[in-house]
């Protein structure tokens, strides 16, 4: 995982066309901006794997008895990697 610091109004760049800005830092909390795409779906972490949840539920799959590469690696559009 690559670590990076930042402050208030700073920016990180992924790739050509996501651009994560530091919006507001308030005690433990951090605000950020995320500009992407709208191909490229963007989520809090709990709500994505809620919808993997539900999607494994969907398709007739325990998500408790699923093996563990499909909790880890979840399918994802574009072979993306899964969030961290």
């Amino acid at each position: 995982m690559l670590v990076l610091s930042r402050q208030r109004d700073e920016s990180i760049i992924i790739g050509d066309n996501i651009v994560i800005t530091v919006v507001d830092i308030r005690g433990d909390k951090v605000r950020l901006g995320i500009q992407a795409p709208t191909e490229i779906p963007v989520h809090r972490q709990e709500v994505y794997e809620a919808i993997q949840r539900e999607n494994m539920r969907a398709a007739g799959i325990d998500p408790e008895e699923a093996p563990p590469a499909m909790n880890k690696f979840p399918n994802r559009r574009n072979n993306s990697r899964p969030a961290t």
